[in-house]
């Protein structure tokens, strides 16, 4: 495996990014754990969201707050205050393959594993999300991820801390996570293209189903931290820091990337 961590980017080159690496996977890479944030603070939606039907587009411009399509699913996310990663892996490799439940699993406990020892008291989800969660009222844009919780995801005393989605390939996978540091994320009502009354019920969803590390870790914590917690937990790993690993992103193998995202 390689552990990259990869610093900050866009939202459009962050989820380019993640495209390559799981092209790289379907063509039988190694598995790539990707550390890396979003500047300015930005959007994602899921692959099967609309973003004229989720997003006030007009208010994301007039602030200047980007947004970009995940190549997984869920739904919108706001990046802000938080540590984000990215896993793919080719379906038969033993260790971070295989079979959905298993590939959730195995991530979410090397998460869990690495809060531990942050000394943050993250456990498994072990509920299903609800349907009333999957979709906004009255045809508007949809709950945030972070309004529920399901299965496979890392909660902290009940509350989501880190959400995870997955999408695989005929050859291979991705998983695609945040975990909150911070209220960072509760700024997405602001943008999405809800009527003023649903703003204040997502806000509400959103203070009430959402955890952060905060309290453990800070609310700016570096991330170093993380990434020097995960290196003792991947010992095996071949470690990469920000450019080193533009060679992953190349189908060539070599370090010649530059970005083609505007």
């Amino acid at each position: 495996m390689f552990l990259w961590c990869d610093g900050l980017h866009g939202p459009a080159e962050n989820m380019w990014r993640d495209t390559r690496l799981l092209a790289r996977a379907h063509r039988g890479g190694e598995p790539v754990l990707r550390l890396f944030g979003f500047r300015p603070p930005s959007i994602t939606l899921g692959r099967s969201q609309s973003p004229e039907g989720e997003l006030d587009l007009a208010r994301c411009v007039e602030d200047a707050i980007p947004w970009a399509v995940r190549p997984t699913g869920g739904r919108a996310v706001f990046h802000d205050q938080e540590w984000t990663f990215s896993l793919t892996a080719a379906l038969d490799d033993a260790s971070w393959g295989g079979p959905p439940g298993r590939a959730y699993t195995r991530t979410c406990a090397l998460i869990v594993a690495s809060l531990e020892r942050l000394s943050v008291p993250a456990t498994f989800a072990t509920g299903a999300r609800s349907a009333r969660a999957r979709a906004g009222p009255g045809g508007h844009a949809a709950l945030p991820c972070f309004g529920s919780t399901a299965r496979h995801e890392v909660v902290l005393r009940g509350r989501k801390l880190v959400g995870i989605a997955q999408r695989r390939t005929a050859r291979a996978l991705i998983q695609q996570g945040s975990l909150l540091l911070g209220d960072g994320h509760a700024r997405l009502p602001d943008y999405q293209a809800l009527p003023s009354e649903e703003r204040a019920r997502a806000r509400r969803t959103l203070a009430q189903s959402c955890a952060t590390a905060a309290p453990w870790l800070g609310a700016d914590p570096p991330f170093d931290r993380w990434a020097r917690v995960l290196r003792e937990l991947l010992p095996s790993a071949t470690c990469l820091d920000a450019a080193a690993g533009a060679f992953l992103l190349t189908a060539s193998g070599d370090a010649s990337y530059t970005s083609s995202v505007a």
